[in-house]
């Protein structure tokens, strides 16, 4: 099966013109899905990283430093940065925190797992907005 490259470029182009998180395409016997942190083709497992799109989640566009330490996501699931609505925040940024400090809860059939930092720092940036579906091993905060 040969897939029209230019398919793809026209789904990530339409993904950032009309500020879209995900879109998908269907032809015959071909499916192609598009997202801005991955492109699957016709369901198969592998994924083809796209470095050229930005992350972005309720109209703010979300970069990561890549210096410090990632605390990560233990499972897939929603991410809350709260133990409930309204609720204080776990954590801020500039916050000093312990290993073993709560940092985020990912809830996943709902059951609400505590996520526990990996170790001491300060919270440089929170990579993850409330509300915001995560993968296993997604980077939620970077600690200094």
């Amino acid at each position: 099966m040969k897939i029209d490259k230019k398919i793809i470029k026209e789904l990530s182009d339409y993904l950032n013109e009309f500020n879209l998180t995900e879109l998908e395409y269907t032809e015959k016997d071909t499916k192609i899905k598009v997202s801005k942190n991955n492109i699957s083709i016709n369901n198969q497992t592998s994924k083809i990283p796209n470095d050229n799109l930005s992350v972005t989640q309720n109209s703010e566009v979300i970069k990561s430093s890549k210096s410090g330490t990632e605390v990560t996501s233990p499972i897939i699931g929603t991410a809350y940065h709260a133990p409930e609505p309204g609720a204080k925040k776990f954590v801020e940024v500039g916050k000093k925190i312990k290993k073993g400090d709560t940092i985020m809860i990912v809830e996943a059939m709902k059951t609400m797992n505590h996520v526990p930092s990996t170790a001491d720092g300060v919270i440089k940036e929170i990579l993850v907005s409330d509300g915001q579906p995560v993968e296993f091993g997604q980077a939620l905060v970077v600690l200094e």
